[in-house]
């Protein structure tokens, strides 16, 4: 029966009718769904990569709307890669951020449906910068104060000495020497430059924003010693290598060159075995499965007994750890650092003359060990202001026995009768600083802190080995080093070609030497330096096809050692430098050019006490000129890069040439990422020309051939490699004064040339990842 409506009129709405039009509307709203629904979503996806072109992982990423409000973040996995989805159609800004590197803002506009793709490559190393770059700034300048810095990525070199004691990573043009061989400090050298002691060559580890300092002024064994056998080479993510002198942020030490190693924030956790017929090592790595969680936690235990025929009885144990919290505007790191090491050494032996078993005195043994914490906290104060407090604080401890003056029986076997050394001593050191940074116009940034240091050496002794093999002191020594080093630098562009950064750096040394054997020779001394720096970069429009032209200015600095041993006078505390650097670079079709040009000038020092005799070494003031040309080519698949130095070193009093500084540094390094049978190889040939080592005498050269190949299983998961290194020559080249047996004018102790035999090697090593 149909509904009434007022009890008499006809119903006008039947189900029929109402089943009809619910059809239609149904029907309607499928036809025009799309309409409806409104414009389609956009996907993007991102891929982050380092300055070589490889995949960095572990990238915080921030996606900024058009009205600057941050709607999506991600980290990229261990491809480098993350991705969005569902967004809307419009103008967004990506900002890509990890400690390793400085931060990377780029502009993208998504529109309907879109499937975007993004790659954000870094474009330099974070805080070995001088230049401001503010956390949340959204275009950082890749302009640096030193121009001739250079951002070498871990997987794009190869390690120095894998499994084996040493400097971690190869530093292409920068060449490795361990003096004595075994456990002992490796030094970096640079043209012209004889590094052995590290007094003009400073390292550095970044943690967060603060430059850690591992050299050691008045070391035991070398004034500026920086030993850092204690990193794990896997942690490591890149190296940033600086001219020294031109940066306000590096003091002593930073001279004529600074090398930053600059820790990953995770590792794809993983268990590697390397080992040959004398050596064998294990690296375990460990990071949590969280990827917002930046932290690892690696450890190493190696043993070994080298190539030559003096077994090394080598060990050596290390934990490293790391640990970030991103906690809004403030970004608190810690680092921590556990070593133990000991070994006998075979020392320097002479060249190109049978010795048996490859030593002078097996009675040689280097024990090292340490513990480092550090921690750095930055606040993000604006857009515009940071503020970074940071401190460390380190126990060292070094006993040596070294024979570089062996005197033998006159009679077979030919017994030592002298010669033996021992150098050894205990330290704390603890320090650390503010500081602030603002960007206040585009042509003006601020940049202001201060460095405190405090070294404490105790027990800082010399002591000779007499006829019954007992030790005897020779110099005895307490030491304390108080630093205080306040620096400022403004950095800006002027207009589009031209950009500056000047600073000055202040240094306050406070020098506390307490002589435990002749108290007259006990001083306590304040010295002070002011050290102006400075940077001009024009960058000529593209379309004229001019290098970018960069001049540099900087005064520098090293400590020297205080005491004055058996000598009589007080020796020289500062020594200062003065460098020149004029800097060439261009790309061209993905080529890049660099031609550098420096002069340096060194002041005359009075100290580095003789480990023979405990005398001061008289060195006068000297010259170096430098010459530096670079070229660098960057595949999808792999890199080459080629560098060539040649320096002249000379004492300007008698204008003869630096003892053991290179004169001539040939490098080239190749990658290859994809190789037939799925293999990737990289490898690296280094040729350093025979040195002069003073008196006369010049050593051998030194050509190096060192490669990888590496093969992946399993997805990634696992790989098996072989390293080798081909080599000749010997390495800790100098001279020293003493008889041996096999040599026709024996006993007579004569000058000779030294060092330590280098044996080409070839290892093998096992790798299984438990995450992809």
């Amino acid at each position: 029966m149909p509904f009434l409506l007022h009890d008499k009129t006809p119903a006008l709405v039947t189900p029929a009718l109402v089943t009809r039009v619910i059809s239609f509307v149904c029907l309607l709203l499928c036809c025009c769904g799309g309409v409806l629904a409104g414009p389609r979503l956009a996907n993007l996806s991102v891929n982050t990569l380092d300055p070589e072109g490889g995949a960095v992982a572990s990238v915080r990423l921030t996606l900024v709307s058009a009205a600057g409000v941050a709607v999506r973040d991600a980290i990229s996995d261990q491809n480098g890669h993350a991705r969005w989805i569902d967004l809307d159609p419009g103008q967004y800004q990506v900002t890509a951020e990890i400690s390793s590197f400085a931060p990377v803002t780029v502009s993208v506009s998504l529109s309907e449906g879109q499937q975007a793709s993004l790659n954000l490559q870094f474009v330099q190393i974070a805080s070995v910068r001088q230049a401001v770059t503010v956390v949340g700034a959204s275009a950082p300048s890749a302009l640096t104060p030193d121009p001739s810095e250079r951002v070498v990525i871990h997987d794009q070199v190869l390690d120095a000495n894998p499994g084996r004691p040493g400097a971690p990573i190869s530093i292409p043009g920068d060449p490795i020497e361990t003096a004595s061989g075994g456990i002992k400090a490796p030094q970096y050298f640079a043209p012209g430059v004889a590094g052995d002691h590290g007094e003009p060559i400073a390292q550095f580890y970044q943690i967060g924003d603060f430059l850690y300092p591992n050299n050691l002024p008045a070391n035991a064994h070398g004034n500026g010693y920086a030993d850092p056998n204690f990193l794990i080479a896997p942690m490591i993510e890149a190296v940033g290598i600086d001219g020294g002198a031109f940066n306000v942020r590096e003091g002593n030490n930073s001279v004529d060159l600074a090398a930053t190693y600059v820790p990953r924030v995770r590792l794809n956790s993983f268990v590697e075995l390397t080992g040959d017929y004398r050596d064998i090592d294990l690296v375990a790595g460990w990071s949590p499965k969280n990827p917002a969680t930046n932290a690892f936690v690696a450890v190493e235990a190696a043993y070994g007994n080298g190539y030559l025929a003096r077994l090394e009885h080598r060990q050596q144990y290390k934990v490293n750890a790391f640990r970030q919290f991103n906690m809004g505007r403030n970004v608190l790191t810690l680092f921590g650092v556990g070593y133990y090491g000991v070994s006998d050494i075979p020392g320097l032996i002479p060249i190109n003359m049978p010795v048996v078993e490859d030593t002078v005195d097996g009675r040689q043994f280097d024990r090292t060990n340490t513990a480092i914490f550090v921690a750095s906290d930055t606040w993000r104060i604006s857009d515009q202001q940071q503020l970074t407090l940071s401190g460390f604080f380190r126990e060292y401890a070094l006993t040596l026995r070294s024979n570089f003056g062996p005197q033998y029986s006159e009679d077979p076997p030919f017994s030592v009768v002298g010669g033996l050394i021992q150098q050894s001593e205990t330290r704390t050191i603890f320090g650390g600083g503010p500081l602030y940074t603002q960007q206040i116009e585009p042509w003006l940034s601020i940049l202001a802190g201060v460095d405190l240091r405090r070294d404490a050496p105790r027990d800082l002794d010399l002591k000779v080995a007499n006829a019954e093999g007992e030790f005897q002191p020779v110099t005895s020594n307490n030491l304390t080093l108080s630093f205080v080093e306040p620096y400022a630098s403004l950095d800006g562009t002027l207009s589009k070609y031209l950009h500056y950064d000047v600073g000055l750096r202040r240094e306050e040394v406070r020098l506390d030497n307490e002589d435990n054997i002749d108290p007259a020779h006990s001083s306590n001394n304040l010295e002070g330096l002011t050290l102006p720096k400075a940077t001009l970069t024009v960058m000529p429009p593209q379309k004229l096809f001019l290098p970018i032209i960069s001049f540099s200015y900087g005064e520098a600095f090293h400590t020297e050692d205080p005491r004055i041993g058996t000598g009589t006078t007080a020796p020289t505390l500062l020594a200062t430098s003065r460098l020149y650097q004029l800097v060439l670079a261009k790309s061209v079709k993905q080529f890049d050019f660099k031609a550098t040009l420096k002069h340096v000038t060194n002041s005359q020092e009075l100290a580095k006490i003789d480990p023979d005799t405990g005398l001061q070494e008289d060195e006068g003031p000297s010259r170096n000129r430098v010459l530096v040309l670079s070229l660098q080519r960057s595949f999808s698949q792999g890199s080459v890069s080629i560098s060539y130095a040649q320096a002249d070193a000379r004492d300007l009093q008698t204008g003869a040439p630096t003892p053991e500084a290179p004169r001539f540094i040939w490098d080239t390094v190749a990658t290859a990422n994809r190789l037939p049978f799925g293999l990737h190889g990289r490898c690296e040939f280094e040729y350093v020309r025979a040195k002069p080592l003073g008196d006369g005498f010049v050593g051998v050269a030194v050509p190096e051939f060192r490669g990888a190949l590496i093969r992946p299983f399993l997805e990634g998961r696992m790989s098996l490699g072989t390293e080798f290194l081909i080599a000749s020559g010997y390495t800790g080249q100098t001279t020293e004064v003493f008889a041996y047996p096999t040599d026709p004018t024996f006993p007579i102790p004569i000058e000779r040339v030294v060092g330590v035999p280098l044996k080409s090697y070839i290892t093998v090593s096992w790798t299984y990842h438990f995450t992809r």
